[in-house]
């Protein structure tokens, strides 16, 4: 029988200000998503701001989760949710694929990093 794998959730909003519950929703469509898949949810983080800085305090918080390797899994809703800086996108995903971590969305099924580029399965 396989291990259940863990999974971390992460969702990020452009804006600081939520009226509609974006961020709950993101978390409620992630949680469920996690379920389906038959992942057992570890951790979740979260953060609110520009996807073009990559020193935001949720996604720290999944960086030193993966290096503690507390996870096998991280969960976002989209690709953009982790940034929106290309060059930035790619390091951060090198750093999870050297660390055996997959990506998955809801919305875009597993994500992977071959050969520097990004493809989705």
């Amino acid at each position: 029988m396989e291990k259940q794998k863990s999974a971390w959730i992460y969702c990020r909003i452009d804006a600081p200000e939520d009226a509609h519950g974006n961020l709950k929703n993101q978390r409620k469509e992630l949680y469920d998503y996690a379920e389906q898949m038959g992942f057992e949810v570890v951790g979740f983080s979260e953060d609110t701001g520009s996807g073009l800085d990559f020193n935001r305090s949720g996604l720290l918080e999944v960086r030193k989760a993966a290096g503690d390797g507390r996870m096998d899994v991280l969960l976002v809703k989209t690709i953009d949710c982790l940034g929106r800086n290309t060059a930035k996108l790619l390091e951060f995903f090198q750093g999870l694929d050297q660390l055996d971590i997959q990506l998955y969305s809801p919305l875009e099924g597993e994500i992977h990093l071959d050969d520097q580029t990004l493809s989705l399965r």
